[in-house]
Parts: structure tokens; C-alpha cells; sequence
């Protein structure tokens, strides 16, 4: 009687499981939050039910209710669960050669990160050939599985400025979230804002010294199919030791990351500072 029970209890709960996963691949995707009403419009849902499978979301933290615009969008759960995926072998694995291609153009190390959390975490790490002319390397400041704060990474910022608004006030809740390391960098949100939303237009981030005194990086976003950021490549150097004119460091970054997003079959966005942009104000 155990088990005839036990399925009859998994049978009546799957419905709901079903619908609770269509909200969370409409959100995901969508460029924006969505109001509850266009949810239940698009899903074909009754109103009643979908207030009562997005309130577990919302508890669970796979859905964040943004007050402003009275609409939903994706959590903190839903993106850790996404970057758990890209953790692991599949994007590693089309990367890894783009990387090492990369690394050997410039000379210098070349890495791959993604965001988890508030923080940006470092998958891969190709160095040029030992003995390569005019080889540098940064500190291990970049090294496979480092965290850092993205706010102050080109990496991290590279990826959150196609992120959404929705994930900016989830991921940095709080005024004090915005640390520095340095005493440089965003203090508050709407300063983070600003720079994300230069990064976004031109396509590519960068910091100078916000992460270690006499470090400069450039990074640029790799985008999947529904052109949301998935990763970025990105360079770290010692600004008075350096081989090439940053311009150089970026057009080739920006050829790598073209190639690892029609690796995935992904798309960039249309248009920069349009499509991909955070919903709200900037």
C-alpha cells in the first residue's frame, strides 16, 4: 500500500512540478521581468495557481519579485543552478582550445570565468607556451577556481552587464555589498549602474588596478542561444610590463569570445546597449 500511495502522491504533485517549470523557462526566456498577469495569459494558467507555484519560487529563490515594476524574474537559484551546468566539462571543453589559441596570439595568460553569486569564479586558465617571446603572466590572483568579486572583475563585469536588473538587485541586495579591495571601484549600485551600462555599449569591460594594485584585465561576454552571457574571456597583465596596446588585447578577446558563443550556438545581442540590457533605470 506504501508505494501504490507514494505514487499516487508523486502523480497528483506533477502538475504542478510541470507548471512550475514552464514559469521558470518563460522567465529565462525573457529580457526582463514579467508582470504575473502576462504569465498567466502566456502559460495558459489559472491566476490562483500561478500566485501559488510563484510564491514557492519566490521562497525557494529560484523567482525574485521586483516591487518597482511589480513583475518576476529569475533568482539567485535559478543562476546557481545554470552556473553549476557551465561548471562542469561542456563549456570547458569548447573553450579550452579557443583559450590556448588565444593565450598564444598575446602572450599571456587568457582566462575563462563565469559569475556565481556576487563573484566571479575562474573555470580555465591558458598560458602560452613556456619559453614564448615576450611571455607574461599575472599573479595567481587569476588562477583556476579564484574567486573575486565580479563588481570589481572586467570578467564578472563583462557578464553583468548583460545580466538584467532583476539579478544586479538580487545578487547585491544591500548598500554594503559593493567591497573594494584597492579602496578604487563602484561604491553603490547606481554608480555600478553606470559603468555597466558603458560596458554594455561598447561590448567589452575593464578595470585598472580595482583588484590588485598594478593589474589591469579586459574581459568580453560569450552569449547562449537566448544571447544571455554564459561566460567571459578575458585578459590580466601588469599595466607597466605589457606587450601590447590594450586596443589589441581587446579586439583579439573579442574574436575568442565570438568564437566560443558560436561554439555553444549562442547569439549576441542585436544591438548593444538595446537588447540584453538590465530592465530599468540605468
Amino acid at each position: 500500500m506504501g508505494d501504490v500511495s507514494e505514487r499516487r502522491t508523486a502523480s497528483s504533485a506533477s502538475p504542478a512540478v510541470g507548471r512550475a517549470l514552464d514559469v521558470l523557462l518563460h522567465l529565462a526566456g525573457r529580457s526582463g521581468p514579467v508582470r504575473a498577469s502576462a504569465l498567466a495569459r502566456d502559460l495558459e494558467m489559472p491566476r490562483s495557481s500561478l500566485y501559488h507555484i510563484l510564491a514557492v519560487l519566490v521562497d525557494r529563490g529560484f523567482v525574485t519579485y521586483v516591487p518597482e515594476e511589480q513583475a518576476y524574474g529569475l533568482g539567485m537559484a535559478s543562476f546557481e543552478i545554470g552556473s553549476a551546468y557551465l561548471r562542469h566539462e561542456p563549456l570547458k571543453r569548447l573553450a579550452r582550445p579557443i583559450l590556448r589559441n588565444l593565450s598564444n596570439r598575446l602572450g599571456q595568460s587568457v582566462h575563462l570565468g563565469i559569475l556565481y553569486g556576487a563573484e566571479t569564479v575562474y573555470l580555465l586558465k591558458e598560458r602560452p607556451p613556456r619559453g614564448h617571446s615576450g611571455c607574461t603572466d599575472a599573479t595567481p590572483v587569476t588562477d583556476v577556481g579564484v574567486r573575486l568579486p565580479a563588481h570589481l572583475t572586467a570578467n564578472g563585469r563583462a557578464i553583468l552587464a548583460h545580466a538584467g536588473e532583476a539579478h544586479l538587485r538580487a545578487v547585491f541586495p544591500r548598500p554594503g555589498d559593493l567591497v573594494t579591495r584597492t579602496g578604487r571601484g563602484p561604491r553603490s549600485l547606481a554608480e555600478l549602474r553606470n559603468l555597466l551600462a558603458r560596458d554594455r555599449e561598447r561590448g567589452w569591460s575593464e578595470e585598472v588596478e580595482l583588484v590588485s594594485d598594478g593589474l589591469r584585465s579586459i574581459g568580453v561576454p560569450a552569449f547562449d542561444h537566448n544571447e544571455r552571457p554564459i561566460a567571459a574571456v578575458s585578459s590580466t597583465w601588469r599595466r607597466h610590463h605589457h606587450r601590447h596596446e590594450a586596443d589589441h588585447v581587446r579586439d583579439i578577446l573579442q574574436q575568442g569570445a565570438a568564437r566560443l558563443t558560436a561554439a555553444v550556438a549562442g547569439h549576441a545581442p542585436h544591438a548593444n546597449g538595446t537588447d540584453g540590457a538590465p530592465d530599468g533605470a540605468q
